[in-house]
């Protein structure tokens, strides 16, 4: 009979050998796995059509006083029912100083549907960057589940903001861009 001696390590590295091989083993197996579910899936994330570009029609301001074909305004008023989409309900709660006016233009053959949110400059410089992200996706929210994607502008025509939307796919994928203009007036995109 063998009695181990309680200074031999051997028996203890050995079987600490064989896990770590083991483990090292299962590792592998793990990262391979992992490698070819990424291999198959890549490619139908790739068929995810895009968000498309917000669109690059100018700001039309001239609509505010004199509507036209079927756009709608803060203004315009439906005697039949709810006009959609239905911004007055977050420009008297929430927004009230900051929203100042929309165009909506239905979706055309050239363009999907879209509102141009015009904003109060005073209040919109005085935002800081999470404040005028969260009016921008609270609309653009509002205005998605009409089929609507956002543009907003100050008085100026300036864009200050975009929540752009792809409708083909459910639920929408949609994309929030912002341009900031830092402290010297030099705008950038983000």
């Amino acid at each position: 009979m063998h009695i181990p001696k309680l200074c031999d390590p051997t028996p203890l590295w050995a079987s600490y050998g064989r896990r770590w091989r083991s483990h090292r083993q299962t590792s592998f197996l793990l990262l391979l796995t992992i490698s070819f579910t990424t291999l198959l899936v890549s490619p139908s994330l790739a068929q995810t059509p895009p968000i498309p570009s917000p669109s690059s029609a100018p700001l039309e301001l001239d609509l505010l006083t004199k509507p036209k074909y079927s756009v709608i305004t803060a203004n315009t008023i439906n005697p039949e029912g709810l006009t959609v989409p239905s911004l007055w309900w977050a420009q008297q709660n929430s927004e009230r100083k900051l929203l100042d006016n929309w165009i909506a233009y239905p979706a055309s053959d050239k363009e999907p549907a879209r509102v141009d949110l015009i904003v109060n400059q005073q209040i919109w410089s005085l935002l800081e960057y999470v404040e005028r992200y969260d009016f921008v996706n609270r609309l653009g929210s509002a205005a998605r589940n009409f089929g609507y994607n956002v543009r907003v502008f100050n008085y100026q025509k300036e864009p200050l903001a975009t929540y752009t939307c792809n409708f083909s796919t459910s639920p929408a994928l949609c994309s929030i861009q912002t341009t900031l203009k830092n402290k010297i007036g030099l705008q950038r995109s983000l």
